[in-house]
C-alpha cells in the first residue's frame, strides 16, 4: 500500500471549476472519506485520482511518485463503483479473477488468489454462483473482491454502498472497515452520507462547491467545525444557530444573546462590530428554570430513549437532545442552558469559525 498525496489540484470543463485547488494527503493505511453534497466535486477528485480524468492544474502523487499524467492502468490503484460493474454472463469465480486474467497470470496463481480473497469476504461458498441470482449485498462483496484479489497501492470507492438498502449498509460500513483493517489497504472512500462517513472514516474532507472546507478525525469535524456548512452538513440533527450581532475581543469569555451574558470558550482575536452566529449541538441544550436565555417549545420529536426538541427564541430556532422521560408541551416557555466549552462562535457573514480556545484544543472538558 502507499500514501496519496494532491497538491493544488483543479479541473475545469469548459467554463466550469469542478475542483478549485484541492489538496490533502492520504496516510498509509488509512482510510480516508470524501464526504459532501451532490455536485460538489468529490468524484471528479476521485477520478483524477484514478486516472479517469486527468488535472487541468495541479499535482497527484502516489507513494512519492508524480502520476499526475499517468493512465488508470499505470496507476496500480482499484476502483469500486456504485452499481458494482460486474459481468452477467460470469460467475463469481470468474468475475473475481478477470483482472488477475487480463495481466496473463499463470492458472494456479489465479484460483489461489481468488479462492484467498472469497474466503475473505465470505462469499467463497458462491465461487460458481452467476452473479445476476446474488443478493444486493453479495454482488458488493464480489465486486469488491475483483478489486482487492491482485493486491493494489490503494483502494478507490465511488458510493459503493449507494445501491444497498439501510440495513446491508449498515452491515456493509463495519465489513468494509474491517476488510480495510485486515489487508492494511489505503482507501479513499466517496459518500455522501455523513452517517457512513463517520463510522468508518480515520479522516473526512468535506467538500463544498469544489473546494475542501475541512479535513480531520469525524470528533474534530463534529466537535470544532471550521464553517457554518460543516456544523450544518454534520450532525443529525445538524449545529443550531443563534444571531447576535456583537464585537467580539480577544480575550471576551462571553457573548451576549437578547441581553443575557452567554458563557463560551475564550475569543482569541478582535472583530470589528456585526453579525455573528452561535453555534450550537443539540446534545449541549438542556432546560433550566432559572435560566434567563428563554424561548418557546414549537415541537418535539420521539427517538425511544431521547427526543429532540425545538425551540424558538429571539434570536433563531434551535434544537435540544433530551431524555424522552421529560415531559414538554408545544407552546411552553422555558429557560435554556448552553455547554459553555461547546459553543462555537462563526461570522455570518463569510460563515468561517472565529479562532478561539474551543478551536486551540482549550477547554474541552
Amino acid at each position: 500500500m502507499a500514501d496519496i498525496k494532491l497538491e493544488a489540484v483543479a479541473k475545469t470543463f469548459g467554463t466550469f471549476s469542478a475542483v478549485k485547488g484541492v489538496s490533502f494527503t492520504v496516510d498509509h493505511g488509512s482510510f480516508f472519506v470524501i464526504l459532501g453534497p451532490s455536485g460538489c466535486g468529490k468524484t471528479t477528485t476521485l477520478r483524477m485520482i484514478a486516472g479517469l480524468e486527468l488535472p487541468t492544474s495541479g499535482r497527484i502523487l502516489l507513494d512519492g511518485e508524480d502520476v499526475t499524467a499517468l493512465r488508470a492502468s499505470a496507476r496500480d490503484i482499484a476502483f469500486v463503483f456504485q452499481l458494482f460493474a460486474l459481468y452477467p454472463h460470469m460467475n463469481v469465480r470468474q468475475n473475481i479473477g478477470f483482472p488477475l486474467r487480463c495481466q496473463n497470470y499463470p492458472r494456479g496463481e489465479i484460483r489461489r488468489s481468488v479462492e484467498e480473497t472469497a474466503r475473505l469476504l465470505r462469499i467463497d461458498h458462491l465461487l460458481e454462483r452467476r452473479v445476476g441470482g446474488l443478493s444486493g449485498g453479495d454482488r458488493q462483496r464480489v465486486a469488491l473482491g475483483r478489486a482487492i484479489v491482485r493486491r493494489p497501492k490503494a483502494f478507490l470507492m465511488d458510493e459503493p454502498l449507494g445501491a444497498l438498502d439501510s440495513e446491508f449498509r449498515r452491515l456493509m460500513c463495519s465489513e468494509l472497515r474491517e476488510l480495510h483493517d485486515r489487508i492494511d489497504a489505503t482507501t479513499v472512500y466517496i459518500t455522501h452520507d455523513q452517517l457512513e462517513a463517520m463510522a468508518m472514516a480515520d479522516r473526512i474532507a468535506i467538500m463544498n462547491q469544489g473546494r475542501v472546507e475541512q479535513i480531520g478525525t469525524p470528533q474534530e469535524i463534529y466537535d470544532r467545525p471550521s464553517s457554518m456548512f460543516v456544523a450544518d452538513f454534520i450532525g443529525a440533527p445538524p449545529m443550531s444557530f443563534l444571531g447576535v450581532y456583537a464585537s467580539p475581543r480577544r480575550g471576551d469569555h462571553s457573548i451576549r444573546i437578547d441581553g443575557v451574558p452567554v458563557e463560551m470558550p475564550e475569543v482569541f482575536e478582535d472583530r470589528a462590530e456585526g453579525k455573528f452566529a452561535l453555534g450550537v449541538r443539540p446534545e449541549n441544550v438542556s432546560f433550566a428554570d432559572a435560566s434567563l436565555l428563554r424561548g418557546s417549545v414549537i415541537g418535539a420529536e420521539y427517538l425511544g430513549t431521547t427526543q429532540i426538541v425545538t425551540v424558538i427564541t429571539a434570536n433563531g430556532q434551535l434544537k435540544a437532545r433530551l431524555p424522552s422521560g421529560k415531559v414538554v408541551r408545544v407552546g411552553e416557555q422555558v429557560g435554556l442552558e448552553l455547554r459553555p466549552d461547546r459553543l462555537s462562535l462563526f461570522d455570518a457573514v463569510s460563515g468561517q469559525a472565529l479562532p478561539s480556545a474551543l478551536y486551540e484544543g482549550g477547554h474541552h472538558g
